[in-house]
């Protein structure tokens, strides 16, 4: 491929502009000036081409030279992704931080996967066998939980010439496929693919089971699917990262792409620091073993901030194509925005509101819809999911700024959080009144036929339950709680049990960071029993008061921090000692009457 070289006419921040490009391509990665900074073609006009570039520009001038390397900018594919972490143009920086010390040195250029690194490849295809893209070939054991399946590179389907098992580096030939075409490729244990192109498969299907996530706000009443999207808009301090950690940490996906995009460093300094030593519940080793971290904090350049989600789902979307379930988290897509917004303004394009560009929605959308559960390509017909979570951040909480509205109109889930819940230190603070999940009817078959048949109905209860405290307290802040019925009372009462006992979780502990569904069935049954037996209580004549503060309440209160493995006797002492309770309250209010 003949090179392409121009010579620079402006710069303005990250954008640069040169010219003599007329041979160069659309989204071509180049290099710039003598320290050939990394950037990427945005915008064409005749032989003048718009540069993004991923790296600070000071020191770059009128003249300096640019060269195109004819290729789009792309993410390597292979056994070494897994524990790894990458900036946002997936550079090492583990490996990088070896290399020149813990500045990142501008213009810098480090392989993505370790070129030295020996895995053992067992080949499962054999020779002579006709395969078509997706097929797997063989695998590596790239973590002691991840088995990382090596598959024929899309459109490369043909008759597999040659394959052995063995012990290979990334980039040594494992095998050779003869194309339809007739051409011989060679295979290697490592891909490359674009980033801001989806990787192909063979059909979406609808998602029809439950990402497990152990948040019990989350899973009960705000359900996300394996496949589906949602978005956790929040002010500051409201706990979005801690929301965010703890998707990481616990739930059921076999991957965790987690991209801190444009965020505080100090918030990826905490994800580093606690993931290697946390345990994963699914499998008893570290967390890190099945995840993958893109770092691409504040004092970044802003302009990498935009590659750093497509470069995150491209990763994600690769161990989607082998069947897995795979999360994706990105923190947060607000300061993706701003990048947009800032490369937007130094083109001079057309403002859309408050200053970011008309194509912001088309742009989210293009991220949250390569989410979703698919029948991958190859002849085994695997399906993988791909879950997209975005946090967002508006100024203020202002939910109805152009961000968090073009992020509702595409996502499935909304977690609101609250800052009022957040300074009453009731944490997730996931807003119950204005949060939704679209995915509850999808999912009621696969909980009735998993948890059990009225979790639907609880779990509705529960909504029905808040949303009526919310309507009573207004009443309260008129005339007071005395001026409620009984009724009424016991509906306050039950809808504390259900924020305090059931939805607040700390985050922190041990037991109580994490509930399998079972034992929040059991919590709920917990507290509805309470109420169904506290309302016969007062038909019986027993007082509100009196049925209100039983000593049991206290110990429904303390339920969620008993260990699982004790959880089943406990709640049936705690049931037993329930219904004591309550008919002794009946039988002292019968013998006032």
């Amino acid at each position: 491929m003949e090179e392409v070289t121009g010579k620079i006419l402006k710069v303005s921040g990250p954008l640069v502009v040169a010219e003599g490009m007329r041979n160069a391509n659309m989204f071509d990665v180049v290099r710039v000036g003598e320290k050939r900074l990394i950037g990427e073609i945005i915008e064409m006009h005749g032989d003048r081409a718009s540069i993004q570039v991923y790296e600070e520009t000071a020191g770059i001038g009128r003249g300096d030279v640019v060269v195109s390397t004819g290729e789009p900018l792309s993410v390597e594919l292979g056994p070494g992704l897994i524990t790894n972490i990458y900036d946002g143009i997936q550079r090492p920086l583990e490996k990088i931080r070896e290399k020149v010390g813990s500045n990142l040195t501008r213009g810098i250029d480090e392989a993505a996967l370790d070129r030295d690194k020996v895995w053992h490849f067992e080949a499962e295809a054999n020779t002579g066998d006709i395969v078509e893209p997706g097929d797997i070939l063989g695998y590596v054991w790239e973590t002691e939980v991840i088995k990382h399946k090596v598959m024929v590179a899309p459109k490369k389907g043909g008759t597999l010439v040659s394959l052995a098992s063995g012990d290979y580096k990334v980039t040594d030939i494992i095998g050779k496929i003869k194309l339809e075409s007739g051409r011989i490729e060679n295979v290697t244990l490592m891909q490359k693919w674009p980033v801001r192109v989806s990787r192909p498969y063979k059909e979406k299907l609808p998602p029809l089971e439950p990402m497990i996530t152990g948040q019990r706000s989350i899973d009960a009443l705000f359900p996300i699917a394996k496949g589906g999207t949602a978005c956790v808009p929040g002010p500051f301090g409201s706990g979005k990262t801690v929301v965010q950690h703890q998707l990481a940490k616990w739930s059921d996906v076999d991957i965790v792409v987690y991209i801190g995009c444009g965020e505080r460093g100090n918030e990826m300094t905490d994800v580093l620091r606690e993931f290697p030593e946390l345990t994963d519940p699914r499998t008893g080793k570290s967390l890190m073993e099945r995840t993958v971290l893109i770092a691409n904090t504040s004092d970044m350049p802003v302009a990498a901030r935009e590659a750093s989600i497509y470069t995150g789902i491209t990763i994600a979307e690769y161990y989607r194509d082998m069947g897995y379930a795979v999360a994706v988290i990105a923190d947060s897509t607000s300061r993706w925005a701003e990048a947009l917004r800032e490369m937007s303004g130094r083109l001079e394009e057309m403002p859309g509101e408050e200053g970011y560009p008309a194509y912001l929605t088309s742009r989210l959308a293009g991220f949250y819809e390569r989410a979703g559960k698919v029948i991958c390509l190859g002849s085994d017909g695997r399906e993988g999911a791909l879950s997209a979570i975005g946090a967002v951040s508006p100024q203020g909480g202002d939910i109805s700024e152009p961000v968090t509205q073009a992020t509702l109109r595409i996502v499935k889930v909304f977690w609101g959080l609250d800052s009022s819940l957040a300074y009453r230190r009731h944490f997730p603070a996931i807003n119950w009144l204005n949060s939704y999940s679209l995915y509850r009817d999808r999912l009621s078959d696969w909980c009735a036929e998993n948890i059990a048949n009225d979790w639907m109905t609880l779990t509705g209860k529960c909504l029905k339950t808040l949303q009526l405290e919310s309507d009573l307290d207004e009443i309260v802040k008129l005339v007071g709680v005395d001026a409620l019925s009984a009724d009424d009372r016991m509906t306050l009462e039950v809808a504390r049990s259900i924020r305090e006992d059931f939805l607040q979780q700390y985050a922190f502990d041990d037991i109580d960071g994490y509930t399998p569904l079972d034992k929040q069935y059991a919590l709920l049954r917990l507290i509805f029993s309470y109420e169904d037996k506290a309302r016969k209580a007062i038909s019986e004549g027993a007082d509100v008061q009196t049925i209100a503060d039983l000593p049991v309440r206290e110990a429904i209160g303390r339920a969620k921090a008993i260990p699982y493995e004790n959880y089943k006797a406990e709640f049936e002492k705690i049931e037993a000692e329930l219904a004591s309770e309550i008919e002794k309250a009946v039988s002292e209010a019968q013998r006032e009457l």
